[in-house]
């Protein structure tokens, strides 16, 4: 009961839909963007690395809370997003940071940099899932499917509810020959 109610959270059937998430986002973003834009324009111009500390905090509780918000609304799934990994590759760029100090500003650039890529990106590759081979849209189960088409003869019926209308029903009949 406990490890399905656990899947069921990280691994939910459906995308879930947050009050006021759109706003939350935005005001985390603005934080988490100022934050490291002072930490980036601290260490470009030699500011004690004592100093930056407030903002190293700050942009890494503002990049937790946006990385719940993803999370909440599609579970673990959004680490095979293209934007989840686009973050994974950035906390990793991060992370090498204290072993090639020297390059810090460098590094600290080249995440930015992947970070204003990743978020300009289409959302055909932004909401790319690795494991869905496939966009994931508002409305879309999350379920890996363990088939990959009905079986021959029969009717599969799609029921897409996104929580906010009507659900829009479709079905087709697989191939019979």
């Amino acid at each position: 009961m406990m490890i399905e109610t656990g899947r069921r959270w990280f691994l939910p059937e459906r995308m879930r839909f947050l009050p006021r998430s759109r706003a939350m986002s935005i005001a985390l973003r603005t934080l988490h963007l100022a934050a490291f834009g002072m930490l980036l324009g601290g260490h470009a111009f030699g500011v004690e690395a004592e100093r930056l500390l407030a903002s190293l905090y700050l942009t890494i509780l503002s990049g937790l809370g946006l990385m719940a918000l993803e999370i909440y609304a599609v579970g673990l799934y959004w680490l095979i997003l293209g934007k989840g990994i686009m973050v994974l590759v950035k906390l990793a760029l991060l992370l090498v940071i204290p072993f090639f100090w020297e390059a810090r500003v460098a590094l600290l650039l080249l995440v930015m940099g992947i970070a204003s890529v990743g978020s300009h990106m289409p959302a055909r590759y932004r909401h790319y899932s690795l494991l869905h081979r496939g966009v994931i849209e508002p409305g879309h189960s999350l379920d890996y499917p363990v088939l990959s088409s009905p079986p021959q003869g029969v009717t599969a019926t799609v029921i897409i509810d996104d929580g906010r209308g009507a659900p829009c029903i479709s079905a087709a009949r697989a191939n019979t020959d």
